[in-house]
């Protein structure tokens, strides 16, 4: 069985494109997952400790045969492949971040997942991206992508392709 599924990409340490690129092709090379849309590239402002780089943020959507939790192991091997230490810093600057934004019409809440994201309404740099892609796209329990990007601010975030 195969279920689509959306992963929000961003990083703000280093050669980010080329690294969100790559990053985007280690996805797609592991066995059960196939990235089968990429959205464009968005340079938006830190959330949260804003004393730090911009970020560079994307979006994709993936078929995959894997179960919601050994999406999210395969996603964090990639982040530590491309030198992303998770030290318990919130918010703060990264080489690569993976979020598993959304899992089908899954709705999971424990320990290590929060699907969907429950903070997708109030931010525009995962909404632009995922608009790309999955614009008429109903998140479960959260709204239609569209529409939950027509309610927030996207002044400060600028299309990078």
């Amino acid at each position: 069985m195969s279920v689509s599924a959306l992963i929000g990409l961003g990083g703000n340490l280093g050669e980010v494109r080329a690294r969100l690129e790559a990053a985007v092709d280690a996805l797609d090379a592991v066995p059960g997952i196939t990235v089968t849309a990429r959205s464009r590239f968005y340079r938006t402002p830190p959330w949260g400790n804003v004393d730090q780089p911009d970020f560079v943020n994307a979006a994709v959507a993936v078929d995959t045969s894997l179960d919601a939790h050994a999406l999210l192991d395969a996603m964090l091997s990639i982040e530590r492949a491309f030198g992303r230490v998770r030290d318990g810093e919130r918010w703060g600057p990264r080489t690569l971040d993976l979020d598993l934004l959304a899992y089908g019409d899954a709705v999971i809440r424990d320990e290590r997942l929060d699907v969907p994201h429950p903070r997708i309404p109030e931010r525009a740099f995962v909404l632009l991206p995922l608009a790309d892609i999955a614009a008429q796209t109903t998140l479960p329990g959260v709204g239609r992508v569209a529409d939950l990007l027509a309610r927030v601010d996207v002044a400060e975030c600028r299309v990078l392709d």
